[in-house]
């Protein structure tokens, strides 16, 4: 089976893939920033990681890997004229400079594997005009850029591809979720009348990290209950 590593793994999709990629019998590197991570099984291999940290080092990694994962984000929702152009700038660093560094480092055992896989996280608001959204827009927009760019760069060894999900239950989208009200009145918004699940993201992960997928580099899949393409 493979190795794969999984960045931001100790909460919502980056532990969902974790846990399916470890039940489907694979190796992970689970990667942690300020909650740490269980060894619930011996196929886990948690490890702290900061993204942020100017010389980010993957020396625990194989000499091969399969794939890699990277999931770190942040949801900050706020007008517009409320956001300093630092909070900007920090966003940037965590969603696609940490990207950035991630993949450089991990790119040798990558192109050793010889058929790996990167899997990145956009969002459904990059293509949708959302109020609010600005912050996140940016990053993630910049994430879809490096996702096209990257994978004519690294074919045929690697593929590169980006999910761009609506809103999921996970801890980050807690706020959004924390009322019956709210979830019915998020659910309404998509065609397929609920919100998205973590199972929702590992399940797209997890293909795109196989050989089912092997035919598939470049791609930006809206993993959104259809709200990026179907107008109600």
């Amino acid at each position: 089976m493979g190795n794969f590593l999984v960045v931001g793994a100790s909460s919502g999709i980056g532990k969902a893939i974790a846990a399916q990629l470890i039940n489907e019998g694979h190796k992970v590197y689970a990667t942690f920033n300020t909650h740490p991570i269980e060894k619930y099984n011996e196929n886990i291999i948690p490890q702290h990681l900061n993204v942020l940290d100017d010389q980010l080092q993957l020396n625990f990694l194989p000499e091969s890997l399969d794939g890699l994962v990277y999931c770190p984000g942040a949801i900050s929702l706020r007008p517009f004229a409320r956001i300093q152009a630092v909070d900007f700038v920090n966003d940037f660093s965590l969603q696609v400079g940490g990207a950035i560094k991630t993949i450089q480092s991990a790119l040798p055992a990558l192109k050793n594997a010889g058929n790996a896989s990167i899997i990145l996280f956009s969002t459904v608001a990059v293509q949708l005009g959302l109020n609010f959204h600005t912050q996140v827009a940016v990053s993630k927009g910049a994430i879809e850029g490096l996702t096209k760019a990257l994978s004519a760069e690294l074919a045929p060894t690697i593929r590169v591809n980006c999910i761009a999900p609506s809103l999921t239950d996970t801890p980050l989208a807690a706020s959004l979720l924390n009322s019956e009200q709210k979830v019915e009145a998020n659910a309404l918004r998509h065609p397929l009348k609920r919100v998205g699940t973590v199972e929702d993201m590992s399940e797209m992960a997890c293909f795109l990290l196989s050989q089912k997928s092997s035919w598939i580099t470049g791609q930006i899949l809206h993993v959104d209950g259809g709200m990026s393409s179907i107008k109600l």
